[in-house]
């Protein structure tokens, strides 16, 4: 494939996710990342030596590498608050989208997004990577006929706190909250990806880092699904180190999904007598980010993580907090 044939892909935010993300856009050959925006100067340099984007496609000002380069794509990862009007204004040209999670922080935006991308030629899609994990694959697979969950539990830790103080992740004006909204995102998608579950009500008690009560350092939901199921997710962030355990019971057994730092989960099946069972998974096949970001592209199939799947987290997610701060029970509004 030649260079002019490649998806040119221009990345806003020269950070963690726009540099990794970004070498996997680099890495695949049907894609180029040949545009880069931040507002550092010291960033856009180490970000342009990391995927070889010369100076003179490196911006301040994300709008006017949007208008001055011939991009078909671009790759949004900035802090939380930011992705609505970056993704929008990539939608208004015409641009594909891949957009770290979670895709934004307001449910009003949200909904406008998922509305939006519904109707539109244009991929959105947004970076829950569980759902290109094969081992949450093959447990979704469990409730795609008539079984269904009746309960489960999830948590996560972290040492979140000690690790990005001092950072846009604990400035709630920049990543729209605390914890729940950065590691405990993945959490709650993983939990209604999953399992298929639609949240009706939340009740929430969460422990704060700040005086204002807007970083949450330790936030325990629990959930009312629609249909009668229920159930606990919990995140910790001032552990020593990273543990998933993600545990959900039908009327034939258990799937016990677990992990230790950002590993690759493990996968059992508890059967109703006790007995454990470990399937067998087939990790060959498992497709990166940007693979699956430029097969969306290039065949219009649906994105492993669709901007309505992120309007579900948001939602759940805005309703915890308030369920926290009024100490009553709130409803999801997804619609």
């Amino acid at each position: 494939m030649s260079q002019a044939e490649k998806l040119r892909v221009g990345v806003i935010g020269g950070g963690y996710i726009g540099t990794t993300v970004g070498r996997l856009f680099e890495q695949d050959p049907r894609s180029t990342v040949t545009a880069l925006a931040d507002l550092s100067q010291e960033t856009r340099r180490t970000a342009g030596e990391t995927l070889y984007v010369g100076d003179g496609s490196q911006y301040e000002d994300y709008r006017e590498m949007l208008d001055a380069e011939s991009l078909d794509a671009v790759l949004v990862g900035t802090p939380h608050t930011l992705h609505y009007e970056m993704v929008t204004a990539a939608l208004d040209r015409d641009l594909h989208v891949f957009c770290d999670k979670p895709l934004t922080t307001d449910l009003g935006e949200a909904r406008d997004l998922a509305d939006r991308a519904e109707s539109s030629d244009q991929v959105l899609m947004v970076g829950y990577q569980r759902h290109l994990n094969p081992a949450f694959q093959t447990a979704r697979e469990r409730w795609e006929g008539d079984l269904s969950p009746d309960f489960l539990s999830a948590e996560i830790t972290q040492n979140w706190i000690s690790r990005f103080e001092g950072t846009w992740r604990t400035d709630p004006d920049l990543s729209g909250g605390g914890n729940l909204y950065d590691t405990g995102s993945h959490l709650i998608d993983a939990v209604l990806w999953t399992t298929g579950l639609v949240p009706e009500e939340v009740s929430a008690e969460m422990v704060f880092a700040d005086e204002e009560g807007r970083v949450d350092q330790r936030a325990i939901l629990t959930v009312e699904f629609a249909d009668g199921a229920h159930g606990t997710i919990s995140v910790h962030s001032d552990a020593p180190c990273v543990r998933e355990h993600i545990h959900i019971w039908d009327r034939e057994g258990a799937v016990y999904l677990e992990g230790r730092q950002w590993e690759e989960r493990e996968l059992e099946e508890i059967e109703s007598d006790s007995t454990t069972v470990i399937p067998f998974i087939d990790r060959s096949k498992q497709r990166n980010k940007a693979e699956a970001f430029v097969n969306c592209v290039e065949t219009g199939e649906r994105p492993p993580a669709t901007a309505r799947d992120a309007l579900a987290v948001t939602a759940l997610t805005e309703a915890a907090y308030e369920a926290a701060r009024s100490g009553e029970r709130v409803a999801v509004e997804l619609e």
